[in-house]
């Protein structure tokens, strides 16, 4: 695949969520000893698939247009937020959820909420999740660049 002709950013994003996804998948396995492609597509867990596809394309971004760019600056303020958002609002949703379903689950049967389907309790990630995200994130679009040899 010549060089001129991949859009380093994009592939370099997407090759970090399919990384980060994977390692989702073959942790389940190993830790649970059960295949479960759901891993593939699921939100929360070791490594954040959200920070290692944002910081991923920010630093290539950044590696392509340079880092004083408006470009990278863009790509750079959206890898932030996306990733506040993953420790902030979306963990403590999630622990919220863990809450309300507990409360549920311990309604009387008759009670009209009490055949309420249970809220997903895995939405965000922690910081050190968030942190190895990041750091997948650096690593897969340097390695990235090095593989193919420049950028354009």
């Amino acid at each position: 695949m010549a060089a001129g002709v991949v859009n380093y950013p994009l592939v370099a994003g997407l090759l970090a969520f399919a990384v980060a996804q994977s390692t989702k998948f073959f942790t389940t396995w190993y830790k649970e000893k059960r295949w479960d492609a759901r891993q593939f597509i699921a939100s929360g867990g070791m490594p954040s698939s959200h920070s290692a596809t944002v910081t991923a394309l920010a630093v290539s971004v950044g590696i392509q247009e340079g880092f004083r760019s408006a470009t990278f600056a863009t790509a750079m303020i959206f890898a932030c937020v996306v990733m506040h958002d993953a420790f902030g609002v979306r963990l403590h949703a999630g622990k919220q959820a863990e809450v309300l379903n507990q409360i549920v689950y311990e309604l009387p049967l008759e009670h009209p909420l009490s055949e309420t389907k249970p809220l997903r309790e895995i939405l965000g990630h922690t910081v050190p999740q968030v942190v190895a995200g990041c750091i997948l994130g650096i690593v897969t679009a340097v390695i990235m660049l090095l593989a193919l040899g420049s950028y354009s």
